[in-house]
């Protein structure tokens, strides 16, 4: 992971940058790895924003993993799943222990990336498939012992096939099939606890595109019709694909989006208002006010002064003494 020098509570892009030796799309390591680069790259409490996939698997002890302002108390056998743009702060005070496995987002669906490509049919179906088992896990997984033994089986496998002496091509070739098996897997386990319908290939292709485009044009961008006009197709098609993937419409995952970079950067920035309803291309400020007071519920001063107190409640020192 390669980051930039954080100041102050300010949240730090981390994006996938290995070590210089290490030219795969995917790097498995454990915990100890972990607290060795944070004692020499940066502080033990950075809010990060992670670019890539990040799967944490913890194997001993508990801690306390913050995700997108909420806390997620884990224990020997809970999984993390984290996706491109979500932000997220370790908690590294806490005695455990576990294994870290990240990826780019064009690790796992390398045909999609590229349109010049030719692909069958059934290659493309099955990997909107994989696609569609990643999307439907839950940000937390509680596993049972079976499922511990062998998910930590696999994570160790594949940490000790990265280091194979072979052509790249192959090690991905490799390592994707483990991971595809591991996801599948861990979508087998949810599925037993809950129904989870799978949405058509056609689908889970159209809100791919839509996800990453938004994710590229939500400051500019804040109408479907944007987003169905570069996609080539209705809002209402769009709306549909969203809904059967998320479980909300396109509308909603949009605002939900600006949302969500509306309270970021209210918690970890001092910038004032006005500032932050420019940069998420509000026209007037007191546009972005009445958008935040219904997405939130409440205005966005009140939103900033509620995160302060809580942080002054829960922060390390506090929690520590």
């Amino acid at each position: 992971m390669g980051n930039k020098t954080p100041t102050n509570n300010t949240i730090v892009p981390i994006y996938y940058e290995p070590p210089a030796a290490y030219n795969l799309d995917l790097e498995i390591f454990p915990l100890s790895a972990l607290r060795q680069r944070a004692n020499t790259q940066r502080k033990t409490h950075t809010i990060e924003h992670i670019e890539f996939y990040l799967l944490i698997y913890v194997t001993e002890g508990q801690c306390l993993h913050m995700i997108d302002f909420e806390s997620i108390t884990c224990t020997e056998g809970s999984l993390l799943v984290l996706r491109p743009g979500q932000i997220q702060r370790f908690d590294m005070n806490s005695d455990w222990q576990g294994w870290m496995l990240i990826f780019r987002p064009e690790f796992l669906q390398p045909l999609l990336q590229s349109s010049s490509q030719q692909k069958t049919t059934t290659t493309l179906v099955a990997e909107l498939d994989i696609f569609n088992c990643l999307e439907k896990l839950s940000t937390h997984l509680a596993l049972n012992g079976d499922t511990q033994k062998a998910v930590l089986e696999g994570i160790i496998r594949m940490s000790q096939d990265t280091r194979l002496e072979s052509d790249t091509k192959t090690l991905h070739m490799l390592l994707r099939n483990q991971l595809h098996a591991l996801l599948v897997r861990l979508y087998l386990v949810q599925t037993d606890d809950k129904k989870t319908e799978t949405s058509p290939p056609v689908f889970l292709k159209r809100f791919i595109a839509y996800r990453l485009s938004v994710e590229r044009n939500f400051q500019r961008w804040h109408q479907v019709a944007d987003y169905a006009k570069q996609l080539a197709c209705s809002e209402k098609s769009l709306s549909r694909a969203t809904h059967s993937v998320a479980g909300i419409s396109a509308k909603a995952f949009l605002s939900k989006r600006i949302s969500l970079e509306a309270r970021r950067l209210l918690s970890h920035t001092s910038m004032p208002i006005a500032n932050i309803a420019d940069i998420l291309g509000f026209d007037e400020a007191t546009n972005f006010v009445k958008f935040f007071r219904r997405e939130a519920g409440c205005p966005p001063g009140e939103f900033r002064q509620q995160h302060i107190d809580r942080q002054e409640i829960t922060s390390p020192a506090r929690r520590l003494a």
